[in-house]
């Protein structure tokens, strides 16, 4: 069996440390070490984006990456959004557009809108459902979640 190496970066603004195998995946480290369980598995094979986060600025699928990949680096998870028991103004647009039904698709559909946003997007309803197209959703039917992105590119820009 392989050796444990020590993982450290910084999650969601603070330091984080873990003793992982050298394999273990990002999101099992996000949930099990870390216990930020909003980061969620859906397929384990990154088609479904509900284990998105954002490293260093990328959007990726936590369950393709080795957790060592990650070393040194930032992550923002869903956990990062709000700050001081305030919602992010994302979470707010979900919450009244109606973007979250189930909540299992939410974490990473949020965190793919937070990219989108970051990136200074979307301009139309288009570019919306473009940067959401790696996360799906099997309750809403889409339509509310865009709408909450676009609501809250237009309230918050």
């Amino acid at each position: 069996m392989a050796e444990k190496i020590l993982l450290w970066m910084t999650v969601n603004g603070e330091a984080r440390s873990a003793e992982v195998f050298p394999m273990a995946r990002l999101l099992d480290v996000i949930r099990e070490d870390w216990g930020l369980t909003g980061t969620k598995e859906g397929c384990g094979e990154g088609e479904c984006g509900a284990c998105s986060v954002i490293l260093d600025g990328v959007l990726v699928n936590a369950c393709l990456i080795p957790a060592v990949q990650a070393q040194g680096g930032e992550l923002l998870t869903v956990e990062g959004l709000a700050r001081k028991g305030e919602l992010d103004p994302l979470q707010e647009a979900f919450l009244h557009h109606g973007g979250a039904q189930c909540g299992f698709c939410t974490p990473g559909m949020l965190m793919a809108g937070t990219h989108l946003l970051a990136q200074g997007g979307p301009g139309d309803e288009a570019e919306a459902r473009a940067g959401l197209a790696g996360n799906l959703c099997r309750c809403t039917g889409y339509n509310r979640i865009v709408d909450a992105v676009l609501a809250a590119r237009r309230e918050h820009p």
